[in-house]
């Protein structure tokens, strides 16, 4: 969502090839909740340290660092380089009146700020695989200088070979942006035209098409797609898919070991494998390497990975005691958790009837300690542990904060809710609010975010909160 090109007192052209004059949109990423990191570490049997102080590194609009950093006790750094991003930004963080230490340097600048303490943990989502190898290099030193020792480094990348056969269609659709849109179009108009001539070409049948028909899908799937996630996403000068190998070695120069997947759903092979491929795996001793085969055979698009400065691995004693005191909490309700799931492998079922159990103990939307779930169900924990990884990857299950953190962030979760309710009442881009007990963003649409204001304002009736939403839509047409 953000980008940070490397300050060249020649360059007449600020954004180094990244696309500024369209703003990203107002994402919410929870693998950037330190909670979610500590789980995900927990559960890989890695050490984690203590999260006090945490950077964001390209935030685009900054609602997910606002968000955690109003929802927690964690201070959060973080810079993005486009000037309205940061502008957006910095006034949630003034509303919410969080720890939130949020600027708008270009990323050299940044860098050599002399303000900055070291950090517990650094995230970068949707930026690495959008800027120059140079402006990768200086990510990769700042990381090196700032991150402390036994520190975690989230970082999301487009990677290969999922994207290896849309690349030559990518590369056609920017010139023909550049070249052949209407001079002063707006970005979306030149991006749609660009769509349309990518349709055009296919539909000449070219042996390009014939080779590789999945190119169809997508730029038909790309047809109802958001023109500014689409110009981030895929219209700035530098885009560079990597195998997770080059990853690995980009990262070793700061001193960084792999950990695994942020994401829960991609650590169960048995989700994403066949029988055969999970044999084939198991041959493999490196992990890297392994991960690289892995992603060949899911077509791997997008990997969203932890790695460590220091990776120290946890014994059973210390691991099966961070699991038992995790607290985690049903946030959907339990007559609507399906027991399926698509997957890669196909529709998948929850067939162990621990699922079952765990969501009637859950199904009072109370936290509850995975310990206390495995001594009421007397199962072994690290069932317990595996079953609540599946259903935190649904989104149905949460990690939730210990009770004196929650009740801490509560006066800056509600400062940071009331000015993002306000702001729904002339849009619905922003579709999140802060809990202080999820110590991040929950899912709120804009309605619901106007029912919210109108209780806000005294309403305690459904037809009054349903009466206020109305007037404000009314009135904007």
């Amino acid at each position: 969502p953000g980008a940070f090109p490397q300050r060249d007192d020649s360059m007449t052209d600020w954004t180094a090839g990244y696309v500024a004059d369209v703003g990203y949109t107002h994402g919410y990423y929870p693998e950037l909740n330190p909670l979610r990191v500590a789980h995900a570490l927990a559960a890989a049997g890695v050490v984690c340290p203590r999260i006090a102080t945490a950077c964001e590194l390209g935030y685009g609009q900054g609602l997910s660092a606002n968000l955690h950093a109003a929802a927690s006790g964690v201070q959060w750094h973080g810079t993005d380089f486009n000037p309205a991003h940061a502008a957006f930004a910095r006034e949630l963080a003034g509303a919410s009146g969080a720890d939130a230490h949020l600027r708008g340097d270009a990323f050299a600048d940044y860098a050599r700020r002399t303000d900055l303490p070291d950090f517990d943990f650094i995230g970068l989502h949707g930026v690495w695989s959008w800027i120059s190898d140079e402006n990768r290099a200086c990510i990769v030193d700042f990381i090196d200088r700032k991150l402390k020792v036994g520190g975690v480094l989230y970082v999301s990348y487009n990677t290969l070979p999922g994207w290896a056969t849309f690349g030559p269609m990518r590369h056609l659709m920017t010139q023909h942006a550049a070249v052949m849109g209407t001079p002063g179009a707006a970005l979306g108009q030149r991006i749609d035209g660009a769509l349309e001539f990518a349709e055009a070409l296919l539909a000449a049948d070219p042996q390009f098409g014939r080779a590789h028909p999945a190119v169809r899908e997508r730029l038909a799937h790309f047809r109802g797609q958001n023109r500014a996630y689409l110009a981030h996403e895929f219209f700035n000068r530098d885009w560079l898919p990597m195998h997770v190998a080059d990853m690995a070695a980009c990262l070793s120069q700061a001193r960084l070991t792999y950990v695994g997947s942020a994401h829960p759903l991609d650590t169960v092979d048995a989700l994403s494998l066949s029988e055969a491929q999970r044999a084939l795996l198991s041959t493999i001793p490196d992990p890297v390497f392994r991960e690289t085969v892995r992603d060949f055979m899911t077509h791997q698009q997008f990997r969203r990975d932890h790695w460590v400065k220091g990776l120290r691995r946890l014994d059973t004693r210390e691991q099966t005691s961070l699991l038992r005191s995790q607290r985690v909490l049903l946030v959907t309700p339990r007559a609507e958790v399906p027991l399926t799931l698509k997957a890669p492998v196909g529709e998948a079922e929850l067939s162990d009837p621990a699922y079952a159990t765990l969501l009637d103990a859950l199904a009072d939307r109370t936290p509850r300690a995975l310990g206390d779930l495995a001594d009421a169900a007397q199962l072994p924990i690290g069932r317990v542990a595996a079953c609540i990884n599946v259903l935190i990857g649904m989104t149905h299950v949460v990690p939730v904060q210990d009770e004196a953190a929650a009740h801490a962030a509560r006066a800056t979760s509600a400062a940071l809710n009331a000015q993002l309710c306000t702001l729904a009442s002339g849009g619905g881009e922003v579709g999140h609010l802060a809990s202080p007990l999820v110590g991040g963003g929950v899912p709120v649409s804009r309605i619901s975010q106007l029912f919210v204001s109108s209780v806000r304002n005294g309403r305690t009736r459904p037809d009054e909160w349903a009466r206020d939403a109305w007037d404000e839509l009314q009135a904007q047409g």
